[in-house]
């Protein structure tokens, strides 16, 4: 029997006039592809909101910073510290954490006071109380080292309970992985990949124009408005992929598969229920996928983009002809490199499109991640 070694999904979602991922000059990001332009939302806005769901769902949450000194100081003056023995404090957790991570005042002109570590930490949040737990026992080594010269201070706290809090994982770290080269054996190697979402379409932003009026100057009858601005938006149906490595998974977790399912689990619902929040109070761009496709594999992640390299072109709306189009590579795609590669498939659809080339239809989201769970799994084992 072929073992099971990654999930696939693919979505298809329609987003009103809405921009939830800008770029520097505050346009809906966009990608050449096939020729024309297409409306993109990079993999890092919509995977920041699937990380903070799966942290959510599963009571794990972590903390990506560069100001873990500010942290542990903060909490040290909770605790009734003067603030400059907690700011040193806090100075020590990095100092003993290893000449890879260094000390630089923050670029940010308002906090330019504020020291920050070189490279962002990411580390489960329970790990910055016990980073503070540990300061607190060397409270007088840490006081005595801040009345050296600057030039002579070093880290006094022990290095390897430091490291390890700083190197320890979390639900998301194992999901998403962990880049930190410049801790030893921090790094951690992700089991998810996701794309880019971009849309099937051809799309132009559009304009809005807008204002706000300055409520005293109306009511003293004086024309005009307080603020006039524009701002670009865009609409369309978008196509979303995104997969698991199953092995790679259960590595990260040393072999515990009934975690791993429940990450799994997890990922697969916050990949469904997530929206990326720029400009979400103006636009409320809170649609659900029109379609689900989730397919378990043998072989190798496929994702199905070039069936929208050829821009679908409609008067009557791109959700059902995206469906259409997505069906029918799909079946080319089972053709070309074998049915029995694909273990399991199956979607949900919101709409009467004919779906004949991604397997059973399940009635919701939950039945559909709960069967590709099942399947999953129980081939993984």
């Amino acid at each position: 029997m072929s073992t099971a070694r990654y999930v696939d999904i693919h979505v298809l979602q329609t987003l009103p006039f809405s921009n939830p991922n800008r770029d520097e000059h505050g346009s809906p990001k966009t990608v050449q592809f096939g020729g024309t332009e297409r409306s993109r939302i990079s993999s890092q806005s919509w995977k920041r909101q699937v990380r903070l769901k799966v942290e959510h769902e599963v009571g794990d949450a972590a903390v990506r910073t560069r100001r873990v000194v500010h942290g542990v100081a903060e909490r040290l003056v909770g605790q009734g510290w003067p603030k400059a023995e907690a700011e040193a404090a806090g100075r020590q957790v990095a100092r003993s954490a290893g000449k890879g991570i260094k000390l630089e005042r923050s670029k940010d002109e308002q906090d330019a006071e504020v020291l920050t570590t070189s490279v962002l930490l990411y580390l489960p949040k329970s790990g910055l109380d016990e980073l503070t737990a540990i300061a607190a026992e060397f409270r007088d080594e840490i006081v005595a080292e801040e009345d050296k010269p600057e030039a002579k201070r070093k880290g006094i706290l022990p290095a390897d309970r430091i490291t390890e809090v700083l190197g320890r994982r979390s639900a998301s770290i194992n999901l998403f992985g962990r880049m930190l080269a410049e801790l030893p054996g921090a790094n951690v190697d992700g089991s998810v990949q996701m794309a880019h979402a971009f849309t099937t379409h051809s799309t132009v932003p559009e304009y809005d124009f807008f204002s706000a009026v300055d409520d005293i100057e109306a009511e003293a009858k004086i024309p005009g408005s307080g603020h006039i601005n524009t701002a670009l938006f865009s609409a369309g149906t978008f196509y979303r992929y995104a997969n698991v490595n199953l092995a790679d998974l259960l590595d990260n977790l040393g072999s515990d598969t009934k975690t791993a399912r429940e990450l799994t689990g997890a990922f697969l619902d916050a990949f469904l229920v997530t929206v990326p929040t720029g400009k979400a109070m103006p636009t409320a761009p809170m649609s659900i996928p029109d379609l689900v496709y989730i397919s378990v594999r043998s072989d190798r992640p496929v994702s199905m983009a070039s069936a929208f390299e050829s821009a679908v072109n409609s008067q009557t709306g791109h959700i059902e002809p995206s469906i259409q189009r997505l069906d029918a590579y799909a079946g080319r795609v089972g053709k070309l490199l074998g049915t029995d590669r694909r273990l399991w498939h199956s979607h949900v659809t919101s709409t009467d499109a004919v779906v004949t080339g991604l397997g059973e239809s399940q009635d919701s989201f939950d039945a559909l991640v709960t069967a590709a769970l099942e399947r999953a799994y129980s081939e993984a084992s």
